[in-house]
């Protein structure tokens, strides 16, 4: 595959934008990555980093650029670590931590950007074998949308709570249909 910038060298960095929910796929070669290297979120020293390429999700749209600063008061955009002093704008820099603390301190500024970047999902749910786990999955949709309802109520979004609290009967019911059929049979 040829690089898509220079359309002379042979492209070894391959990229998967998704913007606004349109997927983009990007092949360019090593010099290219160099010479674009804040684009890309490459460090011409270190090869690829993770934490440029986070650093880069955190300032590319403008609501990440928000998230975490909108929503506060000044003296929560302003707190620092207690156990490292880093601060959550230096986090967006670097776009990498100081210590574990860290997670805690800015749980709620990161928890915006978890959602955007997860689908929605801040919490990992890890993987459950299908013929083992199907209740278990249920169970945990269950929990998910019971905490979206209470949400929906605290922000008087009545129409949606009603929606996602027909959705969590739905559910409750096949849990118990297959529960009563599992100690029949």
């Amino acid at each position: 595959m040829i690089c898509q910038e220079c359309n002379e060298r042979p492209a070894t960095f391959h990229f998967t934008k998704v913007v606004n929910g349109e997927k983009k796929e990007v092949h360019i070669c090593e010099q290219c990555a160099k010479e674009h290297s804040d684009s890309y979120g490459i460090s011409a020293s270190h090869g690829f980093s993770i934490h440029n390429l986070l650093s880069g999700l955190l300032n590319m749209d403008s609501s990440f650029q928000n998230a975490g600063t909108q929503m506060f008061s000044p003296s929560e955009q302003i707190s620092a670590c207690p156990k490292c002093g880093m601060t959550f704008q230096q986090f967006r820099k670097t776009g990498r931590f100081g210590c574990a603390e860290c997670y805690k301190t800015f749980h709620s500024n990161i928890t915006p950007i978890l959602r955007k970047v997860h689908s929605g999902n801040t919490v990992h749910g890890g993987k459950i074998p299908k013929r083992i786990g199907g209740n278990l999955h249920v169970r945990r949709q269950i929990e998910m949308l019971k905490k979206e309802l209470e949400a929906l109520i605290h922000q008087e979004e009545f129409e949606n709570a009603a929606y996602v609290r027909d959705q969590i009967r739905s559910l409750e019911q096949s849990l118990k249909s297959t529960d009563s059929e599992e100690e029949q049979g």
